[in-house]
């Protein structure tokens, strides 16, 4: 693949990335409505997420794809797991 075609790529997986995550909205209104999911994914999540975000900024040179696009995991499955409790 070209470069140009790689950076296409990394941002479609970007985007996708951010609305895997943004879909942890309806388990964070079922949580708060009583509705308790299991906590332990969400978590997790976040954990391998923050793991993400830290490689992509100190990696030479940046990954600004990669750690924008875990950064909405750590919000979303922390949130998600703070409701689940």
């Amino acid at each position: 693949m070209r470069e140009k075609q790689i950076k296409v790529l990394s941002w479609v997986a970007t985007i996708m990335s951010i609305m895997m995550y943004v879909s942890y909205i309806p388990q964070i209104s079922d949580n708060l409505l009583g509705v308790k999911g299991n906590p332990i994914q969400p978590l997790v999540a976040a954990v391998n997420c923050s793991l993400w975000v830290i490689y992509g900024i100190f990696k030479e040179p940046r990954d600004v794809p990669l750690a924008t696009a875990n950064f909405p995991g750590i919000i979303f499955g922390l949130i998600t797991f703070f409701t689940a409790l």
